[in-house]
């Protein structure tokens, strides 16, 4: 049965853009700069969707620090940040075949846009650097609502802006990589496309299916055939 599309929502980091690369080489000169050894590349990128903290915090395990002081992890984590800032996109790119997927909604009228729980002072500043902040139709951050994803509130301010009323969310899909992100797409009664390429941990891996997720890509490529190429979703 065909759907009927009039835009599309994607969440940010391990969906839309691959940042993961920059996250590991941040981490990488944090650790050297305390004489530490770097945690493997696999295990920085599984702890990119649980945040700045998660990955302070892998840092400080791999390395035995298990007893930094609270303020000492605060200290960490504002280093991290401040140097993500600083040189946000060296390495992060838009996951291959999805480049193709904007451009195609583009020429077709349709708007795409990113609901994410980065900070938006990051977000506004990648996308910038990326170019694609003024391709995005509209840009959703935990700075602009009481309740994060996955509260559905985003999803219902992404609507607004978009001039789409929530009766009409059925024909606005949503896609994430995290479990918060199928809940609140869900919740808002959108159809969602689980990212399951992101960065998603292993013991998380065998309960996709569990997610309620509409449907499941394992890569950048799967999700291109399904948005441009099954003939499931005609566009508006």
């Amino acid at each position: 049965m065909t759907q009927f599309v009039k835009a599309v929502l994607f969440d940010l980091d391990g969906t839309l853009i691959d940042t993961a690369a920059d996250f590991v080489r941040i981490i990488g000169k944090m650790s050297l700069e305390n004489d530490w050894q770097a945690p493997p590349e696999a295990e920085i990128r599984e702890q990119v969707s649980a945040g700045a903290s998660a990955m302070v915090q892998l840092m400080l395990r791999h390395n035995n620090q298990l007893e930094v002081s609270e303020e000492a992890l605060l200290e960490f984590r504002q280093q991290f940040l401040d140097d993500y800032e600083a040189d946000i996109c060296v390495d992060s790119c838009v996951f291959q075949a999805l480049e193709a997927v904007l451009t195609e909604l583009e020429a077709k009228g349709v708007p795409w846009g990113i609901v994410t729980n980065k900070p938006r002072y990051l977000a506004e500043k990648l996308l910038s650097e990326m170019q694609l902040d003024q391709r995005c139709a509209v840009l959703v951050c935990p700075d602009d609502v009481s309740r994060t994803k996955p509260d559905p509130e985003p999803m219902y301010m992404a609507l607004e802006k978009l001039g789409i009323p929530r009766g009409a969310a059925g024909c606005v899909l949503y896609v994430g990589d995290h479990v918060r992100d199928i809940e609140a797409g869900n919740a808002a009664g959108m159809p969602t496309i689980l990212a399951a390429y992101g960065y998603i941990p292993p013991e998380d891996q065998k309960s996709l299916k569990k997610w309620g997720a509409d449907y499941i890509t394992d890569t950048p490529e799967q999700l291109n055939k399904l948005l441009l190429s099954s003939g499931k979703f005609e566009y508006l």
